[in-house]
């Protein structure tokens, strides 16, 4: 094992998992709610690049303090602060995009959900798993936590993305009003359910495997009351500085992607890929760290609140305002998406990994971008 030796050794090697605030991780919400305040992304060329380094800004500092706060509740409850805080900002993102054009943007919302799931599922966990196999060779997570995750995960993909392109009662990829109420209800229960099993009834299958991650008797100090509502708070106003940036960037974001000729499904990878980058750079940190049970909370856990929240959410807003919703998946991503699912049943089916798993999920990952990109 990678910590076995001297106890005190590895407790201070660990001393640097500590959580702290440091300045920056409070500076860059404040500066974020300011270039909101002077409307940055307006002041030409330059202000949208500031006004982009900034967001960015907010998106470390969003992981950095959900990672103070997350440490402060244990898991695996900490796992999923971060995975509704990310779908709070990609709910915000779709609707605030959709009400500037409804007819034009049906397929808004499909494509960021079937972007941040094959995002997760290949792009996260892949490169978890190559990051933490090149550092650690094999390493080990409980697989009943993991297979529960997939088959919930499975059934509401295939209820929201799949299903829609088979039913009669509307045309071509859309549910009807009463089959979107029905399968808003039935993903919210899904997703429900599996928070209730991981957090109470079986938490136990969502901690880490003793002899696989890091020991279980070896912890940083956990955050102080005070360090830990700071967090709170400069959370809330990283996402809040997050949200309305993205906002502002985006029509420079779909004008830029229309001046480089690429398809307007790319800019539901562009939104997904912002908001899921919080929880990719703290999976891979938990990685490579030898937490990999951790990285598949985090990444599953965010697939699932990305279907089981974003969906019911934007589907009674579009019964509600009348807005048209396309959620059904053209043939390509159908296939890709049940590649996905296939792949991740073989990889993550023995309870360990290696880079070979990794690897195969990158792969996957990127030949979804291809083909998004030259349709």
């Amino acid at each position: 094992m990678a910590q076995s030796g001297n106890p005190d050794t590895a407790k201070t090697a660990h001393t640097k998992d500590v959580p702290v605030l440091p300045i920056w991780s409070l500076v860059v919400p404040v500066a974020g709610v300011l270039a909101i305040a002077l409307h940055a992304a307006y002041l030409g060329l330059f202000g949208v690049i500031v006004a982009a380094v900034i967001m960015m800004g907010c998106v470390l500092a969003a992981v950095h303090h959900a990672e103070v706060v997350a440490h402060k509740v244990g898991e695996p409850f900490g796992t999923l602060v971060l995975a509704i805080a990310v779908t709070i900002i990609e709910v915000a993102l779709i609707v605030s995009l959709m009400m500037s054009d409804p007819g034009e943007k049906a397929t808004l919302a499909r494509d960021t959900v079937f972007a941040a799931v094959m995002i997760i599922m290949n792009g996260i966990v892949g490169l978890c798993l190559l990051v933490g196999g090149a550092r650690h060779h094999e390493q080990k997570f409980v697989l009943r936590g993991v297979s529960s995750a997939f088959c919930v995960l499975a059934a509401m993909a295939s209820l929201s993305l799949i299903l829609p392109n088979f039913t009669s009662s509307a045309p071509g990829s859309f549910y009807s009003p009463p089959q979107l109420i029905f399968v808003a209800v039935v993903s919210l229960i899904l997703y429900g359910t599996f928070v209730l099993v991981q957090t109470v009834r079986h938490r136990d299958y969502f901690l880490p495997a003793g002899d696989g991650d890091l020991p279980q008797d070896v912890h940083a100090e956990p955050p102080t009351h005070l360090q830990s509502w700071i967090a709170v708070g400069a959370l809330i106003v990283a996402l809040v500085g997050v949200v309305l940036l993205a906002k502002s960037l985006s029509p420079h974001i779909e004008a830029a992607v229309g001046a480089a000729g690429l398809p307007l499904a790319f800019v539901g990878v562009l939104i997904a890929g912002l908001v899921l980058a919080p929880e990719s750079l703290a999976a891979v940190k938990a990685a490579r760290r030898n937490r990999i049970q951790t990285s598949l909370n985090l990444a599953l856990g965010s697939a699932l609140a990305t279907i089981g929240l974003t969906i019911p959410t934007v589907a009674v807003l579009s019964v509600v305002m009348d807005w048209p919703l396309a959620l059904g998946l053209d043939p390509k991503s159908m296939i890709l998406l049940l590649l996905s699912f296939i792949v991740s049943i073989f990889s993550l089916g023995t309870g360990r990994t290696t880079i070979l798993q990794g690897i195969t999920h990158l792969v996957i990952f990127a030949t979804y971008l291809f083909v998004t990109i030259v349709p």
